[in-house]
């Protein structure tokens, strides 16, 4: 599918900015004005992949799109790379910036931030966006576990070796020619390629995905508490060629979260925001527009945890899909 462009606002995506917080480098873009909407991006990504998507939803957001730590032009140090971690970094920007709460939109790896910013930080949370969001199964696409594996530094310094971009291309390339799911985002697999310039980037790289992934998959889920998003406006977006995230884990966690809303993308690999920008905006606006912001509640907090209780029906209705969707992986 070609990409659909978005009709020009007037002006270009913000410059980057800098806090440091905690003693380390925190980088972001930040434009507009508006209820809050945070864009948090994924794995090996940066917040220039939502460039072309910042001046439109700016204009009726104040948008914020951070580089999480060891990613952009952030700082990379020998650091805790954990979902957790990355919500809590998500957390301290925003509050050095003034912003008690907001909209998360959370792509890949940074949907799973995304959620675990939710279920952190739940008065600070408005709504949910995830997109081809990672947490919802064990399934991934094989070269991320191969990359997890030990040795994956040498793999990814010989992607630096003369020629290696050349033939990393090619290989791309073919696979889109050949209409392969992979294909789909054959663009933006090469971005991520040059985007680990150095071994500070590998390293972090690295240590970011060991985190959720190991050789068997994904190692975190969400699926054990997405009942909590229960009054959380919530809107699941995906592309149904995603190889990275399977679109049958949209459905899944559509079906795991009370009230959410699930869109998809016809011919959309992993960066549907990028295949249809134009949609992506207009959905993001929509949904924002005609939702109201969740309200959290101690009671209402309390009143969920109980009832999902491990003896609690709605726990055993989650055990039975984890079970299940185990067992799918494995075959």
């Amino acid at each position: 599918m070609r990409a659909v462009r978005l009709r020009p606002v007037g002006d270009a995506a913000p410059e980057l900015r800098y806090r440091v917080v905690h003693g380390y480098r925190r980088a972001y873009r930040m434009a507009g004005d508006g209820p809050a909407l945070v864009l948090v991006h994924g794995i090996g990504d940066s917040s220039a992949t939502w460039a072309d998507l910042i001046p439109p939803l700016a204009r009726t957001h104040t948008v914020i799109a951070p580089d999480l730590l060891g990613h952009g032009d952030s700082d990379k140090p020998r650091a805790d790379y954990s979902v957790a971690a990355y919500a809590n970094g998500v957390r301290d920007l925003l509050t050095t910036l003034g912003i008690e709460s907001a909209t998360l939109v959370g792509h890949s790896l940074g949907g799973g931030v995304a959620m675990q910013f939710a279920y952190q930080f739940p008065e600070r949370t408005e709504r949910l966006v995830l997109v081809g969001a990672g947490g919802v199964g064990r399934e991934v696409n094989p070269v991320l576990r191969l990359v997890s594996l030990p040795g994956a530094h040498l793999m990814l310094s010989a992607l630096r070796l003369p020629g290696m971009r050349l033939q990393v291309g090619l290989a791309v390339g073919l696979m889109k020619l050949l209409d392969t799911d992979l294909g789909q985002d054959a663009p933006d697999i090469l971005n991520l390629v040059d985007a680990l310039p150095d071994e500070t980037s590998r390293n972090a790289f690295i240590r970011t995905l060991r985190a959720v992934v190991d050789w068997r998959g994904q190692v975190v889920t969400m699926l054990d508490r997405c009942y909590l998003t229960e009054g959380m406006p919530t809107m699941l977006l995906w592309g149904d060629r995603d190889s990275v995230v399977p679109v049958r884990h949209a459905h899944r966690a559509h079906e795991a979260m009370p009230g959410s809303r699930l869109e998809i993308f016809e011919g959309a690999g992993h960066f549907p925001f990028h295949t249809d920008p134009a949609r992506f905006v207009s959905l993001v606006e929509e949904f924002t527009a005609t939702t109201g912001p969740a309200h959290w509640s101690r009671e209402h907090w309390r009143e969920l945890l109980r009832e999902g209780r491990p003896d609690g029906p709605r726990a055993r209705a989650v055990e039975r899909d984890l079970r299940e969707a185990s067992e799918r992986s494995a075959t």
